[in-house]
């Protein structure tokens, strides 16, 4: 199960999802001269980075948001990043976070699952309930897909209806439970499930009482480095050490950008980054 494979790299080489959100600005004027079509300039970008931090990175997760706001030239870039993950053997998640029912969800899972725009894993919003989940399903039982579905997200504005009151628990707490009633169905020898949670790393207070919950459910954490999580804040979300994966996107692809040589060696200090954070989050399991 492609799970189990998640697992095990998360055993070698720690928690660590690597965002890909390359936006034009981000990307070192250099690159841009060289390249000039949008495609290229994006794909060599993430190339670079791939291949300075493959090594210590245990998963990629290029945001589509981002290639989508340039068109063909963007998606082309998008796919290619996806397809060059795929060629060195590491793995992808596709940040889709698509929440459609039936035969339109159908779609969206031949497109990112079985298509151009292939990935490991995707993620999904549930919101318009289970039926917009089922649809991916055939892919979770040939054991080679998995997906992560939004939970209890990082930004400010997930109190506004996934903490509305049920039934004396926050909206959030049905939408898990009905994923892990799900997800219990489907579980490797990792003893986790390809269907996982998207749990933000941002709000600490509830992390025990989420983690104890959703005890055997593996987790993407967001919200590290930019938006604020530090490791002893992402930790809490872990099993040991495993059992997520977390990312940080901007506070790697970016950090370039305090240095006077920069620009070109962009990829050394996105290395130099994944290591910092490599660094806190072992410190933090210790604490």
């Amino acid at each position: 199960m492609i799970i189990d494979r998640l697992y095990n790299t998360v055993e070698e080489k720690g928690n660590i999802c690597l965002g890909l959100d390359s936006r034009l600005e981000f990307i070192p004027e250099g690159l841009k001269e060289k390249y000039r079509d949008i495609s290229k300039i994006i794909f060599q970008f993430n190339k670079k980075i791939i291949d300075e931090t493959r090594d210590i990175v245990t998963i990629y997760k290029p945001q589509i948001a981002y290639y989508e706001a340039y068109g063909i030239e963007g998606l082309i870039a998008y796919k290619n990043t996806l397809k060059y993950i795929k060629e060195i053997g590491a793995l992808s998640i596709g940040d889709i976070k698509r929440g459609d029912i039936a035969s339109t969800a159908e779609m969206y899972g031949k497109a990112h699952l079985d298509g151009e725009f292939e990935a490991d894993f995707i993620t999904l919003n549930p919101y318009m309930g289970m039926d917009s989940i089922t649809p991916y399903l055939k892919y979770i039982e040939e054991g080679d897909k998995g997906i992560f579905v939004l939970v209890r997200t990082s930004n400010p504005g997930a109190k506004d209806f996934e903490y509305l009151d049920v039934s004396g628990e926050p909206l959030y707490y049905s939408v898990g439970d009905k994923l892990q009633e799900l997800a219990s169905k489907y579980k490797g020898a990792s003893g986790y499930s390809p269907i996982g949670m998207v749990v933000g790393g941002t709000h600490t207070d509830e992390a025990t009482e989420i983690r104890n919950r959703y005890k055997d459910m593996f987790f993407l954490i967001p919200g590290y480095g930019a938006q604020g999580a530090k490791g002893e804040d992402v930790n809490l979300y872990l099993n040991d050490g495993n059992g997520g994966v977390v990312n940080s996107s901007r506070g790697i692809i970016t950090n370039y950008k305090k240095y006077e040589d920069g620009e070109e060696n962009f990829h050394k200090y996105a290395r130099e980054a994944v290591l910092k954070m490599k660094e806190d989050l072992l410190n933090a399991r210790w604490l």
